[in-house]
């Protein structure tokens, strides 16, 4: 991928994607435009990376390939005023901007310009996320694998009708979040246990992450891991007794259905 990019909104995840980008190889700063109503931020942007800034997206917009929408939903209205008469229809818009559909993006945008929706986490800041990603009207296979090969500096993504990124909101934009309270709620139990909150952290955190890589990289089903450590009448099976009697999986599921509800209501109050 060589187009030429351009990132509005110089925050961690338009800095998370400069950052992919030129780590990776696939576009030299120079091909690379960040814009932000913060000069001082872009002042460290172009300071870490070496890219071009501007604090007028329309200026950024212009003559680029890729257009990277990273401003906070508030933001989004004044945004799409500043560069809907400026966007051409041969560019593509890549929209991270939570809760904001394509449709919303699209009526704003004078021409009938692709756009491609991406649901992304924060584990894209240490290249480790993974979006869900959803073509607009306009947008065609071309469009989606043109925002993959951006997104795979940061992580991995999995295509969706853009109704499911209600459902990709609750299971990964969410999840952090999840394992972030399961993580400090572990550790908590590790000091009642006499522990150190320096060793107890380090258990919790490094079991998570080796936990999560057997998963992924072993192909090893949820299931199957958790019968492999636990045996009959050992500590697993006693610990995860109590949390059946304690409904954690219930409790899980009512959690993410809720943060599922909160999405679709966040993006009907966008849309309206």
């Amino acid at each position: 991928m060589a187009e030429r990019v351009a990132i509005i909104g110089a925050g961690k995840i338009g800095e998370a994607l400069i950052a992919g980008l030129v780590s990776a190889g696939s576009h030299q700063a120079g091909e690379i435009v960040a814009a932000d109503k913060v000069r001082a931020r872009l002042d460290e942007i172009s300071e870490r990376f070496g890219v071009e800034t501007s604090t007028t997206s329309g200026g950024a917009v212009s003559g680029a390939t890729l257009v990277v929408i990273a401003v906070k939903p508030q933001d989004i209205s004044e945004l799409l005023d500043e560069i809907g008469d400026s966007v051409r229809s041969e560019q593509l818009i890549v929209s991270v901007a939570a809760g904001i559909t394509t449709k919303a993006i699209e009526k704003r945008i004078a021409a009938p310009v692709p756009v491609v929706r991406v649901m992304p986490n924060t584990p894209m800041t240490v290249h480790e996320g993974i979006a869900g990603i959803s073509a607009g009207e306009h947008a065609g296979e071309q469009h989606l694998e043109l925002a993959e090969e951006l997104l795979q500096s940061v992580g991995s993504t999995v295509r969706v009708p853009e109704a499911a990124l209600d459902a990709v909101t609750a299971v990964s934009g969410s999840g952090p979040g999840y394992f972030a309270l399961l993580a400090e709620s572990m550790i908590e139990a590790g000091l009642l246990l006499g522990l150190s909150r320096e060793i107890a952290t380090q258990l919790v955190v490094q079991t998570m992450f080796g936990t999560a890589k057997l998963l992924r990289d072993e192909a090893i089903h949820p299931v199957a891991l958790r019968e492999a450590v636990t045996s009959p009448g050992g500590t697993t099976i006693a610990a995860i007794h109590e949390l059946e009697l304690s409904g954690v999986r219930a409790a899980f599921m009512n959690a993410m259905l809720a943060a599922f509800e909160r999405s679709r209501q966040l993006a009907a109050a966008d849309d309206a």
